[in-house]
Protein backbone atom coordinates (compact mmCIF):
# COMPACT_ATOMS: atom_id res chain seq x y z
CA UNK A 1 0.00 0.00 0.00
CA UNK A 2 1.41 3.45 -0.96
CA UNK A 3 2.03 6.15 1.56
CA UNK A 4 -0.21 9.91 1.06
CA UNK A 5 2.31 12.47 1.46
CA UNK A 6 0.53 13.76 4.21
CA UNK A 7 1.42 10.12 6.32
CA UNK A 8 4.72 10.17 5.07
CA UNK A 9 5.21 14.17 6.31
CA UNK A 10 3.78 11.75 9.50
CA UNK A 11 6.25 9.52 10.08
CA UNK A 12 9.07 11.66 9.12
CA UNK A 13 7.99 13.88 12.19
CA UNK A 14 7.58 11.10 14.30
CA UNK A 15 11.29 10.15 13.09
CA UNK A 16 12.61 13.09 14.01
CA UNK A 17 11.01 14.08 16.79
CA UNK A 18 12.76 10.47 18.29
CA UNK A 19 16.22 10.70 16.81
CA UNK A 20 17.27 12.96 19.85
CA UNK A 21 16.07 10.58 22.32
CA UNK A 22 17.54 7.43 20.41
CA UNK A 23 21.07 9.31 20.53
CA UNK A 24 20.62 10.75 23.84
CA UNK A 25 20.19 6.98 25.12
CA UNK A 26 21.81 4.75 23.09
CA UNK A 27 23.95 2.55 25.24
CA UNK A 28 21.83 3.10 28.28
CA UNK A 29 20.44 0.81 30.79
CA UNK A 30 16.27 1.31 31.26
CA UNK A 31 14.78 -1.17 33.54
CA UNK A 32 10.94 -2.00 32.59
CA UNK A 33 8.55 -3.47 34.95
CA UNK A 34 5.73 -5.40 32.77
CA UNK A 35 2.24 -6.16 34.14
CA UNK A 36 -1.02 -5.08 34.50
CA UNK A 37 -3.42 -4.68 31.21
CA UNK A 38 -0.24 -4.85 29.16
CA UNK A 39 0.61 -8.40 30.51
CA UNK A 40 -2.92 -9.85 29.73
CA UNK A 41 -4.43 -7.73 26.36
CA UNK A 42 -3.20 -9.27 22.88
CA UNK A 43 -2.95 -6.24 21.38
CA UNK A 44 -0.61 -4.34 24.27
CA UNK A 45 1.37 -7.58 24.59
CA UNK A 46 2.45 -7.40 20.76
CA UNK A 47 2.93 -3.52 21.08
CA UNK A 48 5.13 -4.06 24.39
CA UNK A 49 7.44 -6.35 23.17
CA UNK A 50 7.81 -4.49 19.74
CA UNK A 51 8.99 -1.82 22.12
CA UNK A 52 11.15 -3.69 23.39
CA UNK A 53 12.97 -4.77 20.55
CA UNK A 54 13.19 -1.81 19.25
CA UNK A 55 14.99 -0.06 21.75
CA UNK A 56 17.35 -2.90 21.68
CA UNK A 57 17.97 -2.43 18.11
CA UNK A 58 18.47 1.13 18.19
CA UNK A 59 21.39 0.15 20.96
CA UNK A 60 19.80 0.67 24.35
CA UNK A 61 19.78 -1.88 26.77
CA UNK A 62 16.21 -2.77 28.25
CA UNK A 63 16.05 -5.10 31.02
CA UNK A 64 12.62 -6.47 31.83
CA UNK A 65 10.87 -7.21 35.34
CA UNK A 66 7.70 -9.05 35.61
CA UNK A 67 4.79 -9.27 37.11
CA UNK A 68 2.22 -12.31 37.24
CA UNK A 69 -0.40 -11.55 40.42
CA UNK A 70 -3.45 -12.20 38.63
CA UNK A 71 -1.78 -16.05 36.67
CA UNK A 72 -0.62 -16.76 40.01
CA UNK A 73 -4.41 -16.12 41.61
CA UNK A 74 -5.93 -18.73 39.01
CA UNK A 75 -3.51 -21.16 39.26
CA UNK A 76 -4.29 -21.23 42.79
CA UNK A 77 -8.18 -21.25 42.24
CA UNK A 78 -7.90 -24.03 39.78
CA UNK A 79 -5.95 -26.00 42.13
CA UNK A 80 -8.40 -25.07 45.25
CA UNK A 81 -5.58 -23.42 47.01
CA UNK A 82 -7.24 -20.38 49.34
CA UNK A 83 -5.65 -17.17 48.74
CA UNK A 84 -5.29 -14.86 51.50
CA UNK A 85 -3.95 -11.08 51.84
CA UNK A 86 -2.52 -8.75 54.57
CA UNK A 87 -1.69 -5.27 53.56
CA UNK A 88 -2.26 -6.40 49.91
CA UNK A 89 0.61 -8.61 50.45
CA UNK A 90 -0.11 -12.48 49.43
CA UNK A 91 0.11 -15.04 52.33
CA UNK A 92 3.44 -17.53 50.64
CA UNK A 93 2.70 -20.97 52.52
CA UNK A 94 5.47 -23.70 50.75
CA UNK A 95 2.61 -25.22 48.32
CA UNK A 96 1.21 -21.35 47.53
CA UNK A 97 5.32 -20.57 46.87
CA UNK A 98 5.55 -23.69 44.61
CA UNK A 99 3.02 -22.24 42.74
CA UNK A 100 4.55 -18.91 42.31
CA UNK A 101 7.58 -20.42 40.99
CA UNK A 102 5.75 -22.39 38.80
CA UNK A 103 4.06 -19.39 37.54
CA UNK A 104 6.03 -16.65 37.46
CA UNK A 105 9.40 -18.75 37.11
CA UNK A 106 7.86 -21.36 34.37
CA UNK A 107 4.79 -19.65 32.41
CA UNK A 108 4.58 -15.97 33.00
CA UNK A 109 8.66 -15.61 32.11
CA UNK A 110 8.47 -18.45 29.27
CA UNK A 111 5.54 -16.83 27.42
CA UNK A 112 7.24 -13.21 27.81
CA UNK A 113 10.62 -14.80 26.25
CA UNK A 114 8.30 -16.39 23.54
CA UNK A 115 7.13 -13.11 22.53
CA UNK A 116 10.12 -11.21 22.65
CA UNK A 117 11.89 -13.51 20.42
CA UNK A 118 8.86 -13.91 18.27
CA UNK A 119 9.22 -9.97 17.47
CA UNK A 120 12.69 -10.63 16.29
CA UNK A 121 14.72 -9.97 19.87
CA UNK A 122 17.37 -12.49 21.67
CA UNK A 123 15.38 -12.95 25.02
CA UNK A 124 16.35 -15.37 28.07
CA UNK A 125 14.45 -15.94 31.02
CA UNK A 126 16.08 -15.76 34.53
CA UNK A 127 14.43 -16.00 38.19
CA UNK A 128 16.36 -13.89 41.23
CA UNK A 129 17.46 -17.58 41.83
CA UNK A 130 19.73 -18.14 38.85
CA UNK A 131 22.83 -17.20 39.05
CA UNK A 132 22.22 -16.01 42.83
CA UNK A 133 20.62 -12.77 40.46
CA UNK A 134 18.77 -11.86 43.85
CA UNK A 135 19.36 -12.46 47.24
CA UNK A 136 16.67 -12.02 49.49
CA UNK A 137 15.44 -11.76 53.25
CA UNK A 138 12.11 -12.54 54.33
CA UNK A 139 9.99 -9.92 55.07
CA UNK A 140 8.97 -8.63 58.03
CA UNK A 141 5.40 -7.27 57.94
CA UNK A 142 4.56 -4.88 60.94
CA UNK A 143 1.22 -3.61 62.01
CA UNK A 144 1.46 -0.64 63.88
CA UNK A 145 -0.90 -0.35 67.20
CA UNK A 146 -2.21 2.77 68.82
CA UNK A 147 0.72 2.81 70.70
CA UNK A 148 4.10 1.48 69.92
CA UNK A 149 4.46 -1.50 72.27
CA UNK A 150 0.73 -2.28 70.31
CA UNK A 151 2.55 -3.23 67.23
CA UNK A 152 2.08 -6.50 65.72
CA UNK A 153 4.78 -8.71 63.56
CA UNK A 154 2.13 -10.73 60.84
CA UNK A 155 4.14 -13.52 59.27
CA UNK A 156 3.02 -14.18 55.54
CA UNK A 157 5.30 -16.85 54.76
CA UNK A 158 8.12 -16.62 51.86
CA UNK A 159 7.53 -13.23 51.11
CA UNK A 160 10.24 -11.59 50.76
CA UNK A 161 12.68 -7.94 50.03
CA UNK A 162 15.77 -7.70 48.01
CA UNK A 163 19.03 -7.93 50.12
CA UNK A 164 21.40 -7.42 47.14
CA UNK A 165 21.61 -7.78 43.27
CA UNK A 166 24.67 -9.69 41.58
CA UNK A 167 24.71 -7.67 38.53
CA UNK A 168 27.06 -10.17 36.76
CA UNK A 169 24.66 -11.81 35.69
CA UNK A 170 22.82 -9.18 34.34
CA UNK A 171 26.43 -7.76 32.57
CA UNK A 172 26.94 -10.83 30.93
CA UNK A 173 23.55 -10.64 29.25
CA UNK A 174 23.73 -7.50 28.55
CA UNK A 175 27.56 -7.99 26.77
CA UNK A 176 25.87 -10.89 24.77
CA UNK A 177 22.95 -8.69 23.29
CA UNK A 178 20.47 -10.74 24.73
CA UNK A 179 17.47 -9.28 26.61
CA UNK A 180 17.26 -10.51 30.32
CA UNK A 181 13.47 -11.05 31.23
CA UNK A 182 13.11 -11.28 35.10
CA UNK A 183 11.19 -13.14 37.22
CA UNK A 184 11.02 -11.65 40.65
CA UNK A 185 11.90 -14.56 42.61
CA UNK A 186 14.45 -14.49 45.35
CA UNK A 187 16.72 -16.68 47.31
CA UNK A 188 18.03 -16.55 51.02
CA UNK A 189 21.60 -17.99 51.97
CA UNK A 190 20.14 -21.78 52.72
CA UNK A 191 18.65 -21.32 49.42
CA UNK A 192 14.98 -21.23 50.32
CA UNK A 193 13.06 -19.75 47.72
CA UNK A 194 11.02 -15.83 48.13
CA UNK A 195 7.90 -14.45 46.34
CA UNK A 196 9.20 -10.46 45.94
CA UNK A 197 7.06 -7.48 44.73
CA UNK A 198 7.92 -6.68 40.83
CA UNK A 199 8.44 -3.30 41.32
CA UNK A 200 10.89 -3.71 44.32
CA UNK A 201 12.88 -5.69 42.11
CA UNK A 202 12.73 -3.57 39.07
CA UNK A 203 13.84 0.16 41.27
CA UNK A 204 16.16 -2.59 43.13
CA UNK A 205 17.83 -3.51 39.75
CA UNK A 206 17.70 0.05 38.10
CA UNK A 207 19.28 1.67 41.27
CA UNK A 208 22.07 -0.92 41.46
CA UNK A 209 23.37 -0.64 37.88
CA UNK A 210 22.67 3.03 37.83
CA UNK A 211 19.90 3.34 34.94
CA UNK A 212 18.88 5.60 32.77
CA UNK A 213 15.17 4.71 33.64
CA UNK A 214 12.71 2.72 35.65
CA UNK A 215 9.63 2.63 33.96
CA UNK A 216 6.62 0.78 35.99
CA UNK A 217 3.90 0.13 33.77
CA UNK A 218 0.18 0.67 35.48
CA UNK A 219 -3.46 0.11 34.90
CA UNK A 220 -3.62 3.82 35.49
CA UNK A 221 -2.91 7.37 33.37
CA UNK A 222 0.11 8.47 35.92
CA UNK A 223 0.09 10.01 39.37
CA UNK A 224 -3.05 11.94 40.08
CA UNK A 225 -3.31 15.36 41.41
CA UNK A 226 -6.13 16.66 43.98
CA UNK A 227 -8.15 17.29 40.79
CA UNK A 228 -7.66 13.90 38.89
CA UNK A 229 -4.92 15.94 36.28
CA UNK A 230 -1.78 13.63 35.73
CA UNK A 231 1.44 15.08 37.28
CA UNK A 232 4.26 14.95 35.79
CA UNK A 233 7.88 16.59 35.55
CA UNK A 234 7.99 15.74 39.42
CA UNK A 235 11.14 16.35 41.69
CA UNK A 236 11.42 13.94 44.13
CA UNK A 237 11.01 17.16 46.75
CA UNK A 238 7.41 17.20 45.32
CA UNK A 239 6.64 14.03 45.33
CA UNK A 240 7.70 14.07 49.24
CA UNK A 241 5.19 16.40 49.79
CA UNK A 242 2.42 14.82 47.64
CA UNK A 243 2.96 11.74 50.05
CA UNK A 244 3.02 14.01 53.11
CA UNK A 245 -0.77 15.69 52.36
CA UNK A 246 -1.83 12.58 51.01
CA UNK A 247 -1.85 13.54 47.59
CA UNK A 248 -0.43 10.02 46.76
CA UNK A 249 -2.05 7.75 48.62
CA UNK A 250 -3.56 3.89 48.79
CA UNK A 251 -2.43 1.42 46.11
CA UNK A 252 -0.08 4.03 43.97
CA UNK A 253 1.94 4.58 47.37
CA UNK A 254 4.15 1.50 47.16
CA UNK A 255 4.40 2.30 42.94
CA UNK A 256 5.67 5.64 43.96
CA UNK A 257 8.42 5.13 46.81
CA UNK A 258 9.46 2.66 44.41
CA UNK A 259 10.25 4.77 41.80
CA UNK A 260 11.11 8.28 44.42
CA UNK A 261 13.65 5.57 46.28
CA UNK A 262 15.42 5.03 43.04
CA UNK A 263 15.85 8.29 41.96
CA UNK A 264 17.50 9.56 45.32
CA UNK A 265 20.04 6.10 44.79
CA UNK A 266 21.24 7.32 41.83
CA UNK A 267 18.84 6.40 38.61
CA UNK A 268 18.27 9.73 36.06
CA UNK A 269 14.61 9.20 35.95
CA UNK A 270 11.86 7.65 36.47
CA UNK A 271 8.46 6.48 35.08
CA UNK A 272 4.92 5.55 36.18
CA UNK A 273 3.23 5.23 32.52
CA UNK A 274 -0.12 3.76 31.81
CA UNK A 275 0.01 0.31 30.19
CA UNK A 276 -3.12 0.20 29.14
CA UNK A 277 -2.15 2.46 25.76
CA UNK A 278 -0.08 1.03 22.24
CA UNK A 279 3.28 1.26 22.39
CA UNK A 280 3.14 3.19 25.91
CA UNK A 281 6.62 2.37 26.52
CA UNK A 282 8.36 4.35 23.06
CA UNK A 283 5.54 6.73 23.75
CA UNK A 284 7.37 7.67 27.18
CA UNK A 285 10.66 7.43 25.68
CA UNK A 286 10.83 9.12 22.38
CA UNK A 287 8.43 11.54 22.52
CA UNK A 288 7.99 15.03 24.23
CA UNK A 289 4.95 14.59 25.95
CA UNK A 290 5.28 10.83 27.38
CA UNK A 291 2.27 8.78 28.70
CA UNK A 292 2.66 9.31 32.36
CA UNK A 293 4.40 10.42 35.14
CA UNK A 294 7.93 11.83 34.80
CA UNK A 295 10.03 11.87 38.41
CA UNK A 296 13.93 13.30 37.97
CA UNK A 297 15.92 14.40 41.14
CA UNK A 298 15.21 18.35 40.19
CA UNK A 299 11.81 18.05 38.00
CA UNK A 300 12.30 18.52 34.27
CA UNK A 301 9.00 18.73 32.15
CA UNK A 302 10.98 16.76 29.29
CA UNK A 303 12.71 13.35 29.00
Amino acid sequence: MSLTIASAKNIATVLTEALPYIQKFTGRTIVVKYGGNAMVDDKLKQSFARDIVLMKLVGMNPIVVHGGGPQIGKLLAELNIESNFVDGLRVTDSRTMDVVEMVLGGLVNKEIVNLLNHNQGKAVGVTGADGNLIRAKKLTLRRRGKKKADDELVDIGQVGEVESINTEVLEMMKDSNFIPVIAPIGTDASGASYNINADSVAGEIASVLQAEKLMLLTNVSGVLGKKGDVLTGLSTRQVDKLIADKTIHGGMLPKVECALNAVKAGVTSAHIIDGRVEHAVLLEIFTDEGVGTLITKNGLKKK
